[in-house]
């Protein structure tokens, strides 16, 4: 054959190479009005009142830490809720007193300020109020009433002082809706901004081909329905088992707050920051891998069998998702020691 020829197959050849290879790395076109369903991250969440900021971050803090808000003074906030772990303990369902455990997984703190409701059921209008429920909790903290608790905080001249600069105004500051109101108050700066937030904000290059693929498949299967706004979820109630029935009814739900037999299986939609750290998943914790509660909510929710290609996409999207852990804000303060006041630790038979 003559080199001329040979040259122009080859070149051919080439070409048809190229392009394939081209056709391959071709990114998932999105539509920007799709993407209008999202927020990014706000860079803060307004404190409850805006006075003594630093004094009341600082204390609530302290207090998020401290185990002897607990009876048997083992059990923080912390304890399940474990900051340097995306907020989660990574149990099915937590640890509580005398090695109790409630009937719902613990969901992550972080982030969780934005939430129209807190806890599953929707229980708490915010993170001040929900901050009060677990440390009264019989199978959590369990302490015995609100007085117990005080007692505890009050045997402590530091924290005395702590709230007196928190609360100046106040004649008796240390109370129990104090309480609550710092510990909310530093969880308003658990915030956790990712790449997906970049994305959103502009910056095309924040995200790989391979996650624009997969924030397409994820758009495509309609999973924005629930899964919305800055915390892709975490904005309403939904049944769980929308399209095929739940196979665990064990839990009614949202029906244990309203009492309406309209409001049984309903849950609170959890976000899906942070999602790949905060396994395992669903209010009862059974599921322990991300891809298993992709595929299962295809089913239940969407009425989809979604192919191990679908699952696998969603999965490498909701990856960008994770973001970094604010190391210095959560770093662990010391603590003020106990006296000769504070009462003692009751370890329950």
């Amino acid at each position: 054959m003559h080199k001329t020829a040979i040259l122009a197959i080859t070149l051919l050849l080439l070409l048809v190479l190229v392009g394939a290879g081209c056709a391959g790395n071709k990114e998932a076109t999105i539509d920007p009005a799709k993407l209008a369903v999202f927020k990014p991250l706000p860079d803060k969440v307004p404190a409850k009142t805006g006075e003594h900021l630093e004094e009341r971050v600082a204390l609530g803090r302290m207090l998020y830490y401290d185990p002897r808000l607990s009876k048997d003074q083992k059990i923080s906030c912390n304890s399940c809720h474990d900051l340097a772990k995306y907020g989660v303990d990574g149990e099915p369902t937590s640890e509580g007193f005398k090695g109790q455990r409630g009937a719902r997984n613990a969901p992550t703190v972080y982030n969780a300020a934005i939430h129209f409701v807190q806890f599953w059921d929707g229980r708490a209008p915010d993170v001040e109020e929900q901050a009060k429920g677990p440390v009264l909790n019989p199978v959590e903290m369990a302490m015995d009433d609100q007085k117990h608790v005080l007692a505890v905080i009050s045997s402590m001249p530091e924290y005395v002082d702590a709230f007196k600069k928190a609360f100046p105004d106040e004649k008796d500051p240390v109370t129990y809706d104090n309480v609550g109101l710092v510990i909310g108050t530093f969880e308003r700066g658990l915030l956790t901004p990712s790449r997906f937030d970049q994305f959103l904000k502009g910056d095309q290059a924040a995200l790989t081909p391979e996650e624009k693929a997969g924030l397409a498949t994820f758009l495509a299967n309609n999973c924005q329905t629930c899964h919305a706004g800055a915390l892709l979820g975490g904005n309403l109630y939904q049944k769980i088992g929308v399209m095929k029935p739940y196979p665990d009814t064990s839990d009614p739900g949202r029906a244990n707050v309203t009492h309406s037999d309209g409001d049984k299986l309903m849950f609170k939609v959890p976000s899906l920051r942070n999602i790949e750290k905060t396994a395992p998943y669903f209010h009862n914790g059974k599921v322990p891998k991300l891809e298993q509660a992709v595929a299962q909510m295809g089913d239940y929710q969407l009425g989809k069998q979604l192919s191990e290609a679908e699952v696998a996409a969603i999965v490498t999207f909701l990856k960008t998702l994770t973001g970094e852990v604010p190391a210095g804000y959560i770093k662990q303060p010391e603590l003020p020691k106990s006296t000769a006041k504070t009462p003692k630790p009751i370890m329950g038979d």
